[in-house]
């Protein structure tokens, strides 16, 4: 009897950007291709296939720009890092770039979904998102504004 691995499928889910997101990281894709980066390539890819929303449709636990997650990796690694563009990351603070090949698998997940990414060195990789948190200053605002004091 022959096992198959999850690693041996390619995992693609649905995913879903803002508006926003989207037309920045097309921009920053765009600029990384003059650059010859295979990861501005697999960032398009994202980008082509991705529904695009405004910010007040988007799902509280979808991966974007500035979210905090937690994910698990098919060896079971477990890791919470903020997505962030280039000029933010900080490994030591847990600040990952879009711009790298796990970032760019991030961009757009759901809660509970897994994708297959491929690592610097050609590993086939799946990652699966396990806890999504909004930055508070760029979360929809969905709530009223209180009665102001007359």
């Amino acid at each position: 009897m022959t096992t198959t691995t999850l690693q041996e499928f390619t995992l693609s889910p649905d995913i879903v950007l803002c508006a926003d997101d989207h037309d920045r990281l097309r921009d920053l894709a765009h600029a990384g291709l003059n650059m010859a980066s295979t990861v501005a390539d697999d960032l398009l890819y994202e980008l082509d296939r991705a529904s695009v929303l405004p910010l007040q449709q988007m799902p509280a636990d979808v991966v974007r720009m500035g979210s905090t997650v937690r994910y698990r990796t098919s060896d079971g690694e477990q890791r919470e890092v903020t997505l962030v563009f280039p000029g933010e990351a900080d490994i030591e603070r847990n600040r990952i770039s879009v711009m790298t090949p796990i970032g760019a698998a991030l961009i757009g997940i759901q809660k509970g979904q897994s994708i297959t990414w491929t690592t610097r060195d050609g590993r086939k990789q799946v990652l699966t998102a396990l806890r999504v948190i909004q930055p508070e200053n760029e979360m929809p605002d969905d709530t009223p504004e209180p009665p102001s004091a007359a």
